[in-house]
């Protein structure tokens, strides 16, 4: 079958149909996406009831995958986070984040299944920070261009909601102690499309290392609000089993939370990148 891929919107996003990811992806398929990827950036599929085995196989056709320090493990596929929230366990995602941006390869891409939703609610936003970067002024982009931010893993991962007990507390030291600070460039370089974006995110990053306090909030409070403008971004409602393949490298994403009490399940599979530039 041939790949149908339709746009929905010209900054971010497309309908893809014409496949059935519970099966094999095919060499010229994987290609196909590879290229829809990098136009669209973020890449819908309807009713694709994949398996965590499923999942972890369709995503490790893309590269290596990352396992999660914090969240929880799929037992049939430990590469398959499980976010299962509800009134006791609420979501921590419900901000601008770039996934895992505290390692020096930061994931190029993930892929999200929809489990179990809510009655209504529970939205996922995706934005492009290669449409943002694009927008602003020629003299601001100067600027940005050569300067560096800090990535931190305790920023949102915090020890008041990851280190509760002591069990969770030996994960969480652990998982601090391998994930330090690190620096990566506030605008990079797509690697494979050669396209600027905006490498920051309201997430994982704490401050632009070549500015002091005040102008660092300052600036990365913009970058925050400019990159969620509409015209960057875009929306998708959720049905069971529906599937989201986003590149990692250069989007940013904000999961709503205006479903508690009820309960939302995804699974996640990321897939691990290369060093920012």
């Amino acid at each position: 079958m041939t790949l149908d891929i339709r746009p929905i919107g010209p900054a971010i996003g497309a309908v893809v149909a014409g496949i059935d990811l519970t099966t094999p992806l095919r060499d010229e398929d994987r290609d196909s996406l590879r290229t829809a990827l990098l136009q669209h950036h973020v890449l819908f599929f309807e009713n694709q009831p994949v398996t965590p085995v499923q999942q972890r196989d369709l995503a490790s056709a893309f590269g290596a995958l990352h396992i999660h320090p914090v969240y929880p493990q799929h037992p049939d596929a430990k590469e398959i986070i499980v976010l299962d929230t509800d009134d006791n366990n609420p979501p921590d995602n419900d901000n601008w984040h770039t996934d895992v941006t505290f390692i020096e390869r930061p994931p190029m891409g993930a892929l999200l299944s929809a489990r179990q939703l809510p009655p209504s609610g529970g939205d996922t936003l995706w934005a492009s920070g290669i449409a943002a970067y694009e927008a602003l002024s020629e003299p601001l982009r100067r600027f940005l261009d050569p300067l560096h931010a800090e990535h931190s893993f305790v920023q949102s991962f915090p020890a008041w909601r990851y280190a509760r007990t002591p069990e969770e507390r030996k994960i969480w030291e652990a998982a601090v102690a391998k994930n330090p600070d690190i620096s990566h460039p506030v605008v990079r370089t797509h690697p494979a499309s050669g396209k600027r974006g905006l490498f920051v995110n309201e997430g994982f990053t704490s401050r632009i290392v070549e500015l002091g306090k005040q102008e660092s909030d300052a600036i990365l409070a913009y970058l925050r609000v400019h990159i969620a403008k509409p015209e960057f971004t875009v929306r998708w409602r959720w049905k069971q089993y529906d599937l989201a393949f986003w590149d990692n490298r250069l989007t940013q994403h904000y999961a709503t939370v205006d479903y508690l009490p009820h309960r939302r399940v995804m699974h996640r599979a990321t897939i691990l990148g290369d060093v920012p530039f």
